[in-house]
């Protein structure tokens, strides 16, 4: 894809940050407070992941007093599985939340969550925005109810209006709730000019500031969760006038890998539910760049609210005693292998934007290429507090490696994705090692590997083939295969074991 240039400007609105380097973490400050931000379908296409065409002044900062783990991975690339695992610190076959519909509270009600310890151990804990998926929210994480910031989806009033519109022929025809949702979406973009606060991340922002100053005095877990760059994609004029769309060049991976099972990717029906997008066929040339530019657009947009809200922190004088962990809660594609959105195993959608920043750690202003999943960030961030470690966690802490970022802890990274196909339910095995994406399809009844998927990172990073038939690779496959047998892999990949 082609790279435009930047505007100075947008570059000019982010202070530059001192980078910070010295002790190890273990001798960081007692009653670390942790400032956690979640991003939404937010891919590592940013400028501290080495990629230039997007704005993200304020996350590259970010990334200039933490760690970026440019090799992190999410247990399912779609919201709640994701979110679930994170703060719970178990992988979906563990909480068996694999939908949008199913709340970890009833699969493992007794579960202590992330935001629970650090409550538990006398944590003033405060969340707003999205954390949990929306309507799957945990009481018990919270010392307080959740806080929900202000502010509209859309704002154009035509865009509105069509949005009533629909809703009503929708309740006549009965439909509720998510149903309901998916009937009455307006457009997939809006280029409005108003204030960021009146959409809803801006908002969030507002409401993370003056929240930063009711908490400041007490040990605190502050939760911050962005909507944006999920769908539709919404944001201030401004933020659009940042890009040329003229300039914004489309995949050039625009078919499916080489020797892909069919179902491997999906017919990205989340896109199509939007009132503007087509119901079936590819998205054409023009829409396309519309919607990377509305994406990017997004992007820059989210991240001036990440920095508002990081200066805050530090007018307040808390970044000293602060960890900032900031995640997207899986990828997203971008019309690459003539596909949109996440819901695949592919490594666009498994791989995410993971910094951690934290007082005293040697690697501060570095990246690293070890291997990380989301299940490590509940015993990272227990490890930098100096809290003890429940029982139950499924990952493993990354303090070594945000100490010397040359260490690792783990071989291999883990992800799934259910799948239905011919009337089968199908469980898509997936792990990510230093070379090899390998991939096992399983019938989840009988647990026969219907499909293997191999792509080889080191010739293939994109994935464009499938090399798992290839005689050639029939003992690496055979090796990959071993380790990731179901409910051993994880725990051989960690180191020491």
């Amino acid at each position: 894809m082609t790279k435009p240039c930047l505007p100075v400007l947008l570059w000019s609105l982010a202070a530059a940050l001192a980078t910070s380097a010295g002790v190890a973490a273990s001798e960081a400050p007692d009653r670390l407070n942790v400032l956690f931000i979640a991003v939404d379908d937010l891919r590592p296409e940013l400028g501290c992941y080495g990629n230039q065409r997007v704005g993200s002044p304020n996350i590259d900062r970010l990334a200039k007093r933490g760690v970026a783990f440019r090799r992190a991975y999410c247990q399912q690339a779609v919201c709640s599985p994701s979110r679930t695992s994170l703060l719970t610190g178990l992988r979906p076959d563990s909480t068996k939340v694999y939908d949008l519909q199913t709340h970890f509270r009833d699969t493992v009600p007794r579960v202590v969550t992330l935001p629970q310890h650090f409550k538990n151990h006398g944590y003033r804990v405060v969340g707003m925005g999205k954390i949990y998926h929306g309507g799957l929210d945990d009481e018990l994480s919270w010392s307080e109810p959740w806080r929900r910031p202000g502010g509209s989806g859309y704002q154009l009033p035509e865009n509105l209006a069509l949005i009533r519109k629909k809703q009503a022929e929708a309740r006549k025809r009965g439909l509720k709730g998510q149903a309901l949702s998916r009937a009455a979406r307006g457009p997939a973009t809006e280029m409005a000019d108003v204030p960021d606060n009146a959409y809803p991340d801006g908002a969030c922002a507002d409401m993370a500031i003056e929240t930063l100053g009711q908490i400041k005095d007490e040990p605190f877990f502050l939760a911050v969760g962005f909507l944006k760059p999920h769908l539709p994609f919404n944001a201030p004029k401004r933020y659009w006038d940042v890009y040329r769309r003229d300039e914004i060049g489309l995949a050039d991976n625009p078919f499916a890998p080489k020797g892909s099972p069919p179902f491997a990717l999906t017919s990205f029906g989340e896109l199509r539910n939007y009132d503007d997008m087509p119901q079936e066929g590819p998205v054409g040339d023009d829409d396309a760049r519309r919607l990377i530019h509305g994406y990017l657009a997004c992007v820059s947009y989210t991240d001036a609210q990440i920095g508002r809200v990081v200066d805050e922190l530090d007018r307040l004088d808390l970044a000293k005693k602060t960890a900032i962990v900031l995640w997207g809660d899986h990828g997203w594609k971008l019309g690459e292998h003539g596909s949109w959105c996440k819901h695949t195993n592919f490594e666009l959608d498994a791989r995410v934007p993971m910094i951690v920043a934290a007082p005293g750690i040697g690697g501060a202003g570095k990246s690293t290429d070890a291997l990380a999943e989301f299940v490590d960030i509940y015993p990272t961030l227990c490890d930098l507090a100096k809290l003890p470690l429940p029982d139950h966690l499924e990952g493993t802490s990354l303090v070594p490696v945000l100490d010397d970022v040359g260490k690792s802890v783990k071989t291999a990274a883990f992800s799934q994705y259910p799948r239905g196909h011919q009337g089968r339910a199908l469980m898509g095995y997936s792990m990510r090692t230093d070379r090899w994406r390998y991939t096992e399809w399983l019938d989840r009844k009988s647990g026969e590997v219907v499909a293997r998927e191999l792509y080889d990172h080191e010739n293939d990073p994109a994935e464009n083939e499938n090399v798992a038939e290839r005689s050639d690779n029939a003992a690496v496959v055979a090796h990959l295969s071993r380790q990731l047998a179901q409910g051993k892999g994880w725990r051989e990949s960690q180191r020491g074991n």
